[in-house]
């Protein structure tokens, strides 16, 4: 009598009976193991002393499909800090105030204080990553900047409607209200500056823009 016990199930990857291969994984999964996997190590060993060839051994993948996916470490570190930007992104923009649009101005820079604090405390790899690359255009830091830019200038096309602000281009005075609070806003002086510091020198700052937006003249 032949044996009818079903055979048990091939592991992933496996070869079959007859030589075929079980399906691949979804390429966008194996892109999130290696986004994971690549943040962990910087976390843990520092973003200048992980390879990609550590990030492929310690996924059981060669190099080359780690490349595949992503063609240079760079390439990874803006995937990683887009993602990470992206969130802080929509909680800023989903936020709702309901006061006047000098004092949104105000809570609009001491939410992204409050947040860029709690990503130098919290993700210290990020800001080292942050550090190294500084002088590269990624992707995700034009992304958020414009981000950014945009929920600025929402705010002062309603001062502007309500008659409050006096600008004509409300794009170029959002871009230059986020340039003046970058000195703020920058990862190493967060580092360095007690909190109350940096929250007297945000609101100074964000005075001074209040107050030439308010100037009749700046039409």
């Amino acid at each position: 009598m032949k044996n009818t016990k079903q055979r048990s199930p091939e592991k992933i990857g496996a070869t079959t009976r007859n030589g075929g291969r079980r399906p691949r994984r979804p390429a966008a999964e194996t892109r999130l193991d290696i986004l994971n996997t690549a943040e962990r190590l910087f976390c843990d060993r520092g973003y200048q002393q992980v390879t990609m060839a550590d990030i492929a051994m310690t996924l059981h993948m060669s190099p080359a499909n780690v490349f595949k996916h992503f063609h240079s470490k760079i390439d990874l570190v803006d995937a990683i800090i887009s993602s990470h930007l992206e969130k802080k992104l929509q909680a800023i923009s989903h936020i709702n105030l309901t006061c006047s649009p000098q004092k949104k101005l105000f809570q609009v820079a001491e939410i992204l204080l409050i947040n860029f604090r709690e990503d130098v405390a919290k993700n210290p790899h990020l800001f080292e990553m942050v550090i190294f690359i500084a002088n590269m255009e990624l992707k995700a830091i034009t992304l958020y900047r414009d981000g950014l830019i945009a929920i600025i200038k929402s705010v002062i096309d309603e001062g502007v409607d309500k008659g409050d602000f006096f600008v004509r281009d409300t794009h170029h005075a959002a871009q230059t209200a986020l340039c003046a609070l970058e000195g703020v806003f920058n990862p190493i002086t967060i580092a360095r500056e007690k909190p109350d510091t940096l929250l007297a020198r945000c609101h100074d700052i964000v005075d001074l823009i209040i107050t030439a937006l308010q100037n009749p003249l700046a039409k």
